[in-house]
């Protein structure tokens, strides 16, 4: 499987596609807010002959699912993430108009994703690894064949994801990315929510939150 990055939202944060030979692809943490962004996301998919076939969330903060209505929209895709982060995407409209979004009110899904096994994808397989900490129920996708994990907001390049936001736990997301990520194989490319990709055995090595 391959993937293209784009980077979205005043947040900046990593929107994926995830796709392969047979033209099936994935959509993972659509934050496009602009026309500009929701355009370069629909051009890749026109330009690649793709169809979307699934739209993920790692988990719910806003700067994630700002462009999932978008995405229903265009493709006719709900949301799928685990169960645990609902009460999150349903307190967006709360709070959206405080950070200063529109928010175009995202659907709820129909399926939601357990805490772990797979999911097919064309030709290929993402692996699910619970990862909370930074939220109540993340999650992260793993393709072992490929050798790349979509990280969500657990790890990021000499980082982790922030621990002060309702239903966030420090410790549960250092367990959490030592037991499920840092168990995979070192070479694994990690592609954050947010930055630069790094790779599983750079972050156990120079991780200042692991190597104190």
């Amino acid at each position: 499987m391959e993937l293209k990055t784009f980077v979205n939202n005043p947040y900046q944060e990593n929107t994926y596609i995830v796709y392969d030979e047979t033209g099936q692809c994935a959509i993972i943490d659509p934050g496009m807010y602009t026309a500009t962004e929701q355009n370069a996301v629909v051009n890749f998919i026109k330009e690649n002959s793709l169809t979307p076939v699934m739209l993920l969330n790692t988990h719910c903060h806003i700067d994630h699912v700002l462009g999932n209505k978008f995405i229903f929209d265009q493709y006719g895709l709900k949301p799928q993430f685990n169960k645990g982060e609902l009460p999150l995407l349903q307190a967006i409209p709360s709070y959206a108009p405080q950070q200063g979004f529109n928010y175009d009110l995202s659907p709820e899904p129909d399926t939601f994703l357990p805490e772990g096994g797979e999911i097919n994808l064309g030709n290929g397989v993402l692996e699910l690894l619970f990862t909370p900490g930074h939220s109540p129920a993340h999650l992260c996708f793993y393709s072992k064949a490929d050798g790349f994990v979509i990280g969500g907001d657990a790890l990021f390049k000499g980082s982790i994801g922030r621990t002060d936001l309702p239903g966030s736990n420090h410790k549960i997301l250092l367990e959490s990315i030592k037991n499920q990520l840092f168990t995979l194989p070192e070479e694994v490319k990690v592609y954050p929510g947010h930055g630069p990709y790094t790779t599983v055995g750079f972050e156990k090595l120079y991780n200042p939150f692991f190597n104190q």
